[in-house]
């Protein structure tokens, strides 16, 4: 089973990479600035992210962690070696998005000086705790503190506030969830965990209420076609302290791949249209890149040996029947 789901998540991954890297100048900016280029600005966040994580892992082979490393190098260049960010950070002090940006360049090696006594600033004055965020958000901004060795001023008191403040630490009914709640959750789940290098920062009880209502909601959600967010829940589905999997689930979403890579956000026709590709389904393209490389870490570091079948139980699924959908574009 192991390796049925280590070669799906090895193609998923691989194939995704490729796509980003060869896609790479669509995430350009234009000009000198940040502003005026807020989707560019995104995307070269979200690659700079899928990147560090493959070069974190080391799950990958030769020719994705060259790519990886290219990417991360293209994606610094465009932010002028960190300076872009420093000065976006420095000027709005309380859109933390530079500095969630910034986390997953330190985790690849990369630092500047500017942006690091900024973190020290923030972690000093409890940003994380006071800006106006979503919960899931301020675990973000949290946990890019802690990439760049400025953890919360409270230490695991703190952590425990943030997580019980999101919608997964209140381990509600879980039926009540919608399409922004699931990615909520899924994202809660990264922060914690740092995209799965920390499993054991999910609480017991929250662990214990993903092992159950996480297959339910996949199933639900593959339902719908909704393969970004299957993606993710893939993606938390291995960072939990005894990761569950469906290779089914695996091999469905590598099947849905495109052959050059992209992989699709939902179950709508892709525009074949080069800039809309791009527009629309880079993110589910990164988040395919990102399953696949968690995945094979945790099989390779031999956590695979604990993982558990997931029970696709009828009861469960009844309450959940009618999740609702992606909202209409």
């Amino acid at each position: 089973m192991s390796t049925a789901l280590a070669q799906a998540a090895h193609d998923l991954s691989s194939r995704a990479l490729g796509w980003l890297h060869t896609h790479r100048h669509r995430g350009a900016l234009e000009g000198e600035s940040i502003t005026g280029n807020m989707n560019a600005y995104k995307a070269l966040m979200e690659t700079a992210m899928a990147a560090s994580l493959v070069l974190r892992d080391g799950a990958a082979g030769n020719r994705e962690q060259v790519l990886a490393r290219e990417l991360m190098q293209y994606c610094w260049t465009q932010f002028q070696d960190g300076d872009l960010l420093y000065q976006r950070q420095l000027h709005h002090p309380v859109t933390t998005d530079a500095l969630e940006g910034y986390g997953h360049f330190t985790r690849a090696g990369y630092r500047h000086p500017g942006l690091d006594r900024l973190a020290a600033q923030m972690a000093r004055t409890g940003t994380a705790q006071a800006v106006e965020h979503v919960p899931n958000r301020r675990l973000a901004v949290a946990n890019a503190l802690r990439l760049t060795g400025h953890d919360l001023s409270g230490g695991p008191r703190d952590w425990e506030q943030l997580t019980r403040a999101t919608w997964l630490g209140s381990t509600p009914a879980p039926w009540y969830i919608d399409w922004m709640t699931g990615y909520a959750v899924t994202h809660t789940v990264f922060h914690l965990t740092d995209w799965g290098r920390r499993p054991d920062g999910l609480p017991e009880d929250v662990a214990s209420y993903l092992a159950r209502w996480l297959p339910v909601w996949t199933d639900i959600w593959t339902e719908n076609g909704q393969w970004d967010l299957v993606g993710e829940l893939l993606i938390i589905s291995m960072c939990l302290p005894q990761p569950m999997f469906d290779v089914s689930d695996w091999q469905h979403l590598a099947r849905l791949q495109k052959p050059d890579g992209l992989l699709p956000r939902d179950g709508q026709p892709v525009d074949e249209d080069p800039a809309a590709r791009f527009a629309d389904h880079q993110h589910p393209t990164i988040v395919a890149a990102v399953a696949g490389t968690i995945a094979l870490n945790r099989i390779l570091n031999g956590t695979v040996m604990g993982m558990q079948q997931k029970d696709r139980g009828t009861h469960d699924r009844l309450h959940l029947r009618h999740l609702p959908e992606r909202p209409s574009r």
